[in-house]
């Protein structure tokens, strides 16, 4: 005979009564403690007339740059800049040892001296034959061959007097000067060091770049070539002009497009490999501030369209596209791919994979509850332009 404690007699039958009444509550009453769907915010895409710009990126190039070397060879003397400097046109940079070239032209010098002197004799000499000719005491012959000295002493003068400038013109190339105005490169070689000058060999002594004005090179698509063109009619005799195309830059830590420029330059061939082709806009740089090399990204007046625009901040990607939520059926959450243009008053163009009448979640998708296909509760919201483009 088991004996039973009163207590644990009526806890068990507590708990049979509870799970029969689980048993026998309606699947209803289960769902009442559901989470409801999480609230967002929807708007339409903003429809409004736009400004469109078709954006390059593309690199400063000096308009111009020269390699400074010798002409004479030389020791190279003195030098009369500082690295980096600013220079003009005609500075004097280097000086190459000149005495060589000193004692060159007053050897020269003194050749045509020596040729005048017998360019004189034989005029004489040609004079006082012409004279005894009407006395029959020289003949004809003797005058021919005074004549024929005279020219040949007029031609030893002349070419006494080019070697004259050839030696005045190498002491002259003594002194190196800028061949333009520009920054300076550093000095490649100090002075004392025996330098190489002429046509061919000669010894490098630093570059020049101008930089004023300064050059912005780009690769545009055979399709905006194409576009350009047919708007432009002909797109190379529109560019030549002073007028030009407009095109504006902006550097890497710029946001606003301040610095405007003009296209002045499009290649004559596409590149077959990469199917774009070249162009060059010029724009002023009075601060010297752009430099040769320096990363920029350019955008050209392509028109005006109407267009769709929604806040960049509702865009997300998936693995291969640009996407946005949007409401559905059933007030579902429905991604949508598109197809991004560029910004507009702090907006971004929707190029396609938008109409008018979708409803596109600008607010509340940070919950991890609104993911697409779940059941949400949309909120009207407002999509608004900011000043600033």
């Amino acid at each position: 005979m088991s004996h039973r404690r009163p207590g644990l007699m009526l806890v068990a039958r507590s708990a049979a009564a509870l799970v029969a009444s689980a048993i026998l509550m309606p699947h209803g009453a289960l769902a009442q403690g559901a989470p409801p769907a999480p609230p967002v915010q929807v708007s339409a895409p903003l429809a409004q007339r736009v400004t469109n710009w078709d954006e390059f990126t593309g690199r400063f190039e000096a308009s111009e740059q020269v390699d400074v070397r010798a002409r004479v060879s030389g020791f190279l003397d003195s030098l009369h800049f500082k690295d980096g400097d600013l220079v003009k046109k005609g500075d004097l940079l280097f000086t190459i040892d000149p005495r060589p070239y000193r004692l060159s032209v007053d050897a020269a010098r003194a050749e045509v001296a020596r040729a005048k002197a017998q360019v004189e004799l034989a005029q004489n000499e040609v004079e006082r034959a012409e004279g005894l000719t009407q006395n029959r005491t020289i003949t004809a012959r003797d005058v021919d061959q005074r004549r024929a000295n005279l020219n040949s002493a007029i031609g030893s003068q002349q070419g006494a007097e080019a070697n004259l400038k050839t030696a005045e013109l190498n002491l002259e190339w003594t002194e190196v000067r800028a061949p333009l105005a520009g920054r300076i490169s550093n000095r490649r070689v100090d002075p004392g060091n025996l330098i190489a000058g002429g046509q061919s060999g000669a010894t490098l002594l630093t570059t020049i770049v101008a930089v004023d004005p300064i050059y912005f090179t780009f690769d545009a698509s055979e399709a905006d070539y194409l576009r350009w063109q047919r708007r432009a009619n002909d797109l190379r005799t529109t560019a030549s002009r002073e007028s030009g195309i407009v095109a504006e830059v902006r550097l890497s830590d710029e946001q606003e497009w301040k610095r405007r420029g003009r296209i002045d330059f499009v290649d004559n061939t596409l590149n077959a490999r990469s199917g774009t082709i070249r162009g060059r806009v010029v724009f002023p740089n009075p601060d010297q501030f752009l430099t040769p090399g320096t990363f920029g990204r350019l955008r050209v007046f392509a028109g005006e369209a109407d267009a769709l625009l929604v806040p960049d901040s509702v865009i997300v990607s998936d693995q291969a596209n640009k996407i946005v939520l949007t409401i559905g059926p059933e007030n579902k959450v429905v991604p949508k791919p598109i197809v991004l243009g560029q910004m507009s008053g702090g907006l971004r163009v929707i190029r396609s994979g938008l109409t008018p009448q979708d409803q596109v979640i600008i607010g509340g998708f940070a919950n991890p509850m609104v993911r697409p296909g779940a059941t949400v509760t949309p909120q009207p919201g407002e999509i608004k332009p900011s000043a600033t483009n």
